[in-house]
């Protein structure tokens, strides 16, 4: 499966150009995609209107829901940001560092365009979409 981060979808909404948006309109219809409950969230919020809200939460409920956060997810989050801060790597939201940590424990692949992932991939093996191969 692929949950996909907030990144993409507001880049979506707002019609941007670019391959994680191309690789999204790609992917919808043909895999199995996943919006988080906190993700949800954070697209929710940035609009402008009740109404605008209304309609893009609607469109998003033909995809797959889920939690994100457990008590044991946020424990190794927890845990993985610890190791990166080791590494001299600090993330920067931990909405991104428990996005990453849902993905790698639930073995499911992220589409984003955030670069927060990017360490994340290189030193937790988080798995990533590459838009270009979509």
């Amino acid at each position: 499966m692929i949950l996909v981060d907030t990144s993409v979808w507001i880049d979506h909404l707002n019609d941007k150009r670019c391959d994680e948006v191309r690789a999204l309109r790609r992917l919808i219809g043909f895999a199995p995609l996943l919006v988080g409950d906190l993700i949800l969230c954070e697209i929710l919020q940035g609009l402008r209107s009740d109404r605008e809200a209304s309609i893009v939460e609607r469109a998003l409920n033909r995809f797959d829901s889920v939690s994100l956060v457990t008590p044991n997810l946020a424990v190794k989050a927890a845990a993985n940001y610890r190791f990166l801060r080791g590494k001299g790597i600090t993330i920067r939201k931990t909405i991104d560092l428990l996005i990453a940590t849902f993905c790698i424990e639930n073995r499911h692949a992220l589409l984003h365009s955030d670069r927060d992932f990017d360490q994340m991939e290189a030193h937790l093996r988080l798995q990533v979409i590459q838009p270009d191969l979509v």
